[in-house]
């Protein structure tokens, strides 16, 4: 099993950068696929981006491709995801997931574990 914390969310001008981390506890880290998502009120949780175990294999969904950037640290236990250009439509509570296998799914029913999210709000 893995427990995860979400930090690093806040109020950011648009067009700033802001870097969320995710710590775990668990072991072995190293054996979790990670995933970031994210949740507006009233709409469904959607995937943001993903990182294989090992750091292979990352995925981005589509309005965060090319602006985000996912990276994980497994020294470290943490995951990252650095987020560039932010927009309004980015403002959401942001929640770090993981998920035993290789797979980097982008189905939040895919993953067994999460945190309690951290909110991002970007202002215009």
């Amino acid at each position: 099993q893995v427990q995860l914390v979400e930090s690093g969310g806040g109020l950011v001008q648009a067009g700033g950068p802001l870097r969320l981390t995710c710590t775990a506890s668990g072991r072995p880290f190293s054996s979790y696929a990670m995933g970031w998502f994210r949740q507006a009120p009233g709409e469904e949780r959607d995937f943001v981006a993903g990182i294989g175990r090992g750091g292979y294999g990352s995925n981005y969904g589509y309005p965060e491709k090319g602006r985000f950037t996912i990276s994980r640290d497994d020294a470290k236990s943490a995951v990252y995801l650095q987020m560039n250009s932010l927009k309004p439509e980015d403002t959401a509570n942001y929640y770090c997931a993981a998920v035993r296998g290789l797979a980097v799914g982008t189905s939040a029913a895919e993953y067994d574990f999460w945190g309690q999210g951290t909110q991002v709000t970007v202002s215009s």
